[in-house]
């Protein structure tokens, strides 16, 4: 990458995790260029933070707002993935915005010629299990949600931390679930329960697996089995606050929860 703003773009983010402090973003608005330049950040900012963590990462979170826009994919790190019942205790969050989502494991290993033909069938094969997923959302920047949207991405799309349900089996059964008239509800503390039908994005949440694994198979490595992507918010992002506590479920799939 030869566009020089991108290491001070990392530096600052890793200054605010640091210090759990958000950074202004306005300083740095239109500086990045390209989603390739946003994703480079991305990549400095989790060397940084987490230089154990296997060149690919095994957690993941992908989306978009359609099939016919870019899918974005994002490593998450290990130390941000929780499983339900989940207590944040004192997390750092800024903002506790909630995305309700289904998230998939991988069954085998896949290597970047496999994944540069997968089609769609070959994605869903690739499941091995599934699970009900709480995204909270937060950033490190002080806009949060309104920030630019290239500097949310390079900000790990805003990740906050992933909460993680039970794992269910996938098998015949679900290969054919109708996924438009999936049901799933949020709970957020004293509010009123959400409900949504068939709201995915992508109206199937299989549709993010190939593009997932290209991505992360794109400088020639595996993608190992037992990886985990989640596929993006079915509830658009309500806010919670501390102390509540928020549960998501999803119709004949299961129940997610963690007390902010």
């Amino acid at each position: 990458m030869t566009n020089p703003h991108i290491d001070a773009i990392a530096q600052t983010l890793l200054t605010a995790r640091r210090t759990q402090t958000p950074a202004d973003a306005s300083p740095f608005e239109g500086q990045l260029e390209s989603v390739a330049q946003a994703l480079e950040v991305q990549r400095i900012v989790l060397e940084a933070l987490a230089p154990e963590q296997k060149p690919i990462s095994r957690h993941w979170k992908s989306g978009g707002p359609s099939r016919t826009t870019e899918i974005l994919n994002t490593p998450l790190l290990d130390t941000g993935i929780w499983k339900s019942p989940a207590q944040a205790g004192k997390h750092p969050f800024t903002l506790r915005l909630i995305e309700v989502e289904i998230a998939f494991k991988t069954k085998k290993a896949v290597t970047a010629a496999e994944a540069a033909e997968m089609t769609q069938e070959q994605g869903h094969a690739l499941i091995e299990a599934f699970t009900v997923t709480i995204e909270v959302v937060d950033s490190r920047w002080t806009q949060g949600n309104d920030a630019p949207a290239l500097l949310k991405l390079a900000d790990m799309q805003s990740h906050g931390t992933l909460v993680v349900g039970q794992w269910i089996p996938y098998g015949e059964q679900e290969a054919h679930r109708d996924w438009s008239k999936q049901r799933c509800t949020v709970k957020i503390g004293q509010q009123t329960p959400l409900e949504f039908v068939g709201t995915h994005s992508m109206q199937d949440p299989r549709w993010v697996i190939p593009a997932w694994v290209r991505h992360a198979t794109a400088d020639g490595q595996v993608l190992a089995a037992g990886a985990i992507v989640t596929t993006g918010s079915w509830s658009g992002v309500p806010a919670a606050a501390q102390g509540d506590l928020v549960v998501g479920q999803f119709d004949g799939i299961g129940t997610v929860s963690v007390q902010l």
